[in-house]
């Protein structure tokens, strides 16, 4: 695995990660923003051809 998809698959484990906190904290504003940020994340590895795999949210 190179450095831009271990980079990726990392970033996405912290980003369900803070949207699934922000979500148990209620605050909505904040699922918005790591929902988005999450979206962005799984086109780009879509586009790069990098397989996420099962996810928690």
């Amino acid at each position: 695995m190179d450095a831009f998809t271990a980079g990726l698959l990392q970033r996405i484990r912290a980003t369900e990660s803070d949207l699934t906190r922000a979500q148990d904290e209620g605050d909505d504003f904040l699922v918005e923003v790591e929902q988005s940020e999450l979206d962005d994340l799984r086109r780009l590895a879509a586009e790069h051809g990098v397989e996420v795999g099962a996810t928690s949210v």
